[in-house]
């Protein structure tokens, strides 16, 4: 009875992988009749011939263009976004390049060139947020999750699973006590790693559906006890600082920063990422 509880419970976690794994592809699903191939590369071919030639400006029409048709068809482009945001950095739009270096990296998580370009433009800003949580095995899982994207960590999770079904079979049919024990023991191990897999799918996804993060547009702003601008200051960010939304109240949002401080601003303030 417990073998069949088991086994069942096993196949839990593979239809959840599959459904993951479909809901991300459904979300990247894209129509041929929706945009024509060759319209996308006139576009973008457009854009950056306009960037190579310093003309920012037009680059960025370009590139916020084809973004927007890109929404329409619910196919997000993170190159999009990573080329947008060199050219708002280009532009000396500090701000506006980190949001979108942001949302290609949520994209992304694991490209180095967007990565390294996020960094780059937060040396340009004026706020330098340590954060409260150095606690390195925090920062590992982090990083490891950051590895892939959720789509990635959905199929890794499915290969991890049909590895711990081939254990689970060698185990049964196996007369060996040897091969028994070794199935046995990889089979644990093959079930940990299905389980972490899919906590860290269901992580990146859950960071793609509910944006909860954003970066200050204006150039100061202050930050209050409440959702009231007679309420006592408690201290200013800059363009550029990032903030965890945690509520709204009307034109208000309750914020949180990388240091742990939180306060009240006016969320026209904000551009969620």
């Amino acid at each position: 009875m417990m073998l069949r509880n088991y086994i069942l419970f096993a196949f839990t976690i593979c239809f959840f992988n599959f459904g993951l794994l479909q809901a991300q592809a459904d979300s990247d699903s894209v129509s041929i009749a929706d945009i024509t191939e060759s319209n996308v590369a006139v576009v973008e071919s457009e854009a950056a011939t306009a960037y190579r030639d310093k003309a920012f400006a037009e680059s960025i029409k370009l590139y916020e263009a084809q973004i927007e048709q890109s929404k329409q068809i619910k196919q997000e482009s993170a190159e999009l976004y990573y080329n947008l945001g060199n050219a708002y950095f280009r532009d000396n739009q500090v701000a506006k390049a980190i949001v979108n270096y942001e949302r290609a990296l949520l994209l992304k998580p694991g490209d180095s060139d967007i990565r390294h370009n996020l960094r780059f433009a937060r040396t340009r800003i004026e706020d330098k947020i340590d954060s409260s949580d150095n606690f390195f095995i925090n920062r590992w899982v982090r990083s490891l999750q950051n590895l892939y994207n959720a789509n990635t960590w959905a199929v890794v999770g499915i290969v991890f699973f049909v590895l711990f079904i081939l254990a689970v079979g060698l185990y049964m049919i196996s007369s060996r006590l040897v091969l028994r024990k070794i199935s046995f023991y990889v089979g644990i191990v093959l079930f940990f790693m299905v389980v972490i897999t899919n906590v860290f799918a269901f992580k990146q996804k859950d960071k793609i559906v509910n944006r909860s993060t954003g970066i200050v547009m204006s150039a100061s702003v202050s930050i209050y006890t409440s959702p009231d601008a007679h309420s006592q200051e408690l201290f200013r960010l800059h363009e550029g600082a990032k903030v965890k939304i945690k509520r709204e109240e009307g034109r208000w949002i309750e914020i949180m920063i990388a240091n742990g401080s939180v306060g009240w601003l006016q969320k026209m303030n904000v551009e969620i990422i």
